[in-house]
């Protein structure tokens, strides 16, 4: 919606562009600071707690007349849109061993389907019914989520006795502790800043010369990213079977081969398409074999260690989100490709150098 909001709020694409900035930003902040309450306090009150703080902030930004109010209201979406990633470790404790990478990959392909078709939805509700429209449906879509959590969901109690104050300070031994979680952090981070960066100016792109393209034909693009992430689960698959770091390297592989691929022929619709689908898979499959080798540190953990990966992800999406339009604006959409590809590249090199071997009491 970003070439519909620029044009009615009267911005400049990089104006408009702090709107995703601040959301991502919102987001990696809700993981660093609310996420790690889960191993401490019940999870299905702190989801719904979010989700009344999500469907506010939604109607918030359905009223917003200029674009600071929306970016206020983006970054506070983001933190509380970080019920999702309450949801995942709860899969990731109720799973047997043996196939939590299977589990884990079936629950991210609904948060995934839902992140990248939300994008055909909003592409075409905000080109026909205005973006505001879009914000509202959103929040009534969050009330009726918020109903069916209310009623379905049973309690689930954390297994920690730390105090708030006591759980953030841990998150710092964690990254201490564990190099697999320093690594993946890392490597999905960098990921993270050419998918962000793809998604923040495609419609902005696509908008303007060459292709003169609407909302809904970028939002289109989603479906081209959904097949790629419909494949979460089969990656989850091979984790378990042949292990999660042939994954990881299979994915970083796949998304650099795809952003090289749409640097060389920017302006190739049919190889854009490809892309996303191609750069989304490899992504995605990253993604789930990251959260099965870091599930596997220490299962008394695993909020604070899916929160600390996350920030590193979002991390990663805030920063790529503004390079993104930054990059748009002075190097072209070629140089939003070149940008993800680099950082593709370099997530591979992370997974391909060497681990070191535990030193002092600490992996590294």
């Amino acid at each position: 919606m970003l070439a519909l909001l620029a044009g009615e709020l009267h911005a400049t694409p990089a104006a408009i562009g702090l709107v995703p900035t601040l959301t991502t930003l919102g987001y990696a902040m809700g993981i660093l600071l609310l996420a790690p309450l889960g191993d401490r306090y019940d999870r299905r009150t702190i989801i719904l707690c979010k989700a009344l703080g999500l469907i506010g902030a939604l109607a918030l930004a359905a009223m917003a007349d200029s674009v600071p109010m929306l970016a206020a209201a983006g970054l506070v979406i983001g933190l509380a849109a970080t019920l999702a990633q309450d949801i995942v470790p709860v899969a990731a404790t109720l799973a047997p061993a043996e196939q939590r990478g299977k589990i884990v990959g079936t629950v991210m392909t609904g948060l995934l389907l839902g992140i990248l078709l939300s994008r055909v939805v909003a592409g075409f509700v905000a080109e026909h019914a205005g973006w505001r429209s879009m914000f509202g449906a959103a929040a009534v879509s969050i009330a009726l989520v918020g109903v069916a959590l209310w009623r379905y969901l049973p309690p689930i109690a954390g297994n920690s006795r730390l105090s708030y104050l006591a759980l953030l300070g841990s998150l710092g031994t964690l990254w201490r502790q564990h190099g697999a979680l320093r690594r993946a952090a890392l490597a999905q981070g960098l990921i993270s800043v050419g998918f962000s960066a793809f998604w923040t100016t495609l419609a902005i792109m696509l908008h303007a010369e060459p292709f003169n393209l609407g909302s809904s034909a970028a939002g289109a693009f989603g479906l081209a990213g959904a097949a790629g992430a419909l494949a979460a689960p089969l990656a989850g698959r091979v984790a378990d079977r042949r292990g999660p770091e042939l994954v990881t390297r299979l994915g970083t592989v796949l998304a650099a081969a795809a952003f090289v691929a749409m640097a060389l022929a920017p302006n190739q619709l049919w190889l854009l398409a490809a892309g996303v689908v191609l750069f989304d898979l490899g992504t995605q499959a990253s993604l789930i074999a990251h959260q099965t080798i870091i599930y596997g540190l220490d299962p008394a953990a695993r909020s604070r260690l899916n929160a600390v990966l996350f920030v590193g992800i979002f991390t990663g999406m805030t920063l790529g989100a503004w390079l993104g339009s930054v990059l748009l604006a002075h190097a072209g959409w070629q140089g939003v490709c070149q940008l993800a590809a680099a950082t593709s590249a370099g997530a591979l090199l992370t997974r391909l150098w060497p681990a070191t071997r535990r030193v002092a009491g600490l992996s590294t």
